[in-house]
C-alpha cells in the first residue's frame, strides 16, 4: 500500500512545531513589551498626573499603574521621592466629593515606599513620617466598626474614628495592620501580619495580634533583648564607592587572599 514515509510527517510536525513556538514566543514578547509600555504610561507623577488631582505631590514621586481605589485627592499630600505600588488605596474623607476643610488629611513624608496592595484609609487624620517602608497588603486605618447596639446589624452603625500617626524612619511588615488611634513612634518594626494599637516607643520591634513590643534600644542599655545577629561593620574611612564596587566583583579565591592578609601578623608578610 502506498503512501508518504513516517519520515515526511515527522518533517511536517516538527516544522509546524517550530513555527508555533516561534509564534507563541513573538507574542509573548509582544504581550510584555506591550504591559511594560501601559505600566510606564499610565505611572501617575506630579508632571503626569493624569485624571488625579492631588493636594501636595513632591518631585520624583510616582504611583505605578494599576493604581487602587484613590479618591479625596486635594486632602492627599505626598511628600518628595515616594514610591506607591500598583494597586495601592489612598482615600481622605468617608467617600469622594466631600469638602473636608482647609487642612490635608492624609499625608506622607519624603521618601515613604508603599508596597503593593496596601490600604491607607484617611476619614480622619493619617501622618506618615519619612522614609517609612510598608511591605506588601499593609493596611492602616482611622475607621474600625462600632456594635454597641446589639440589635443593630454592625455594618449599619456609626463607625468610631481615631487620627492615626507612623514616626519616620518605620518599617512596616507584609499584612500588617495599623489600628484607629495608633501612634507609632520613630524608627520601629512592626512584624508581618502584626495588628497595632496605641502607643508604641520609639526605636522598638512589635510583634503579634494586638501587637507587643518584644525588643527595644534605649540610649542606656542598647537592644533589650539583645540582637542575635552581629553588629553591622563600619565601612572604614578613606573607603571610596568604587573601591567597593571594586570589591563586590571580587571571586571567592580573592576574596579569601584578601583575608589572608588581613590577618597575618604585621612582622609576618602574608603567602603570596
Amino acid at each position: 500500500m502506498g503512501g508518504r514515509p513516517a519520515e515526511y510527517g515527522e518533517r511536517v510536525s516538527k516544522s509546524k512545531n517550530t513555527f508555533s513556538s516561534r509564534r507563541g514566543r513573538l507574542v509573548q514578547r509582544a504581550v510584555h513589551s506591550g504591559w511594560a509600555w501601559v505600566q510606564r504610561t499610565g505611572a501617575v507623577t506630579a508632571e503626569r498626573p493624569g485624571r488625579l488631582r492631588f493636594g501636595a505631590m513632591g518631585t520624583g514621586t510616582r504611583l505605578a499603574f494599576p493604581q487602587g481605589t484613590v479618591f479625596g485627592e486635594p486632602w492627599i499630600h505626598l511628600g518628595d521621592h515616594c514610591i506607591i505600588g500598583e494597586q495601592v488605596t489612598l482615600t481622605a474623607g468617608l467617600m469622594p466629593d466631600l469638602d473636608l476643610g482647609a487642612e490635608p488629611i492624609l499625608r506622607l513624608g519624603d521618601g515613604v515606599v508603599l508596597g503593593r496592595g496596601s490600604h491607607v484609609i484617611a476619614d480622619t487624620t493619617i501622618t506618615i513620617g519619612s522614609d517609612c517602608y510598608f511591605g506588601p497588603y499593609v493596611y492602616v486605618t482611622t475607621t474600625n466598626h462600632s456594635y454597641d447596639d446589639p440589635h443593630e446589624p454592625i455594618g449599619k452603625q456609626w463607625p468610631r474614628m481615631e487620627p492615626v500617626e507612623i514616626g519616620p524612619g518605620c518599617w512596616i511588615g507584609t499584612g500588617a495592620v495599623v489600628l484607629p488611634g495608633a501612634r507609632i513612634g520613630r524608627n520601629v518594626v512592626v512584624a508581618a501580619g502584626a495588628v497595632v494599637r496605641g502607643v508604641v516607643p520609639d526605636h522598638s520591634v512589635v510583634a503579634g495580634a494586638p501587637a507587643r513590643v518584644v525588643r527595644r534600644w534605649t540610649p542606656a542599655e542598647g537592644w533589650q533583648p539583645p540582637l542575635r545577629t552581629p553588629a553591622p561593620v563600619p565601612i572604614p574611612d578613606g573607603v571610596t564607592p568604587e573601591q567597593l564596587l571594586a570589591l563586590a566583583e571580587l571571586d571567592e579565591k580573592s576574596l579569601e587572599g584578601l583575608r589572608a592578609i588581613g590577618d597575618a601578623p604585621a612582622d609576618v608578610p602574608a603567602e603570596s
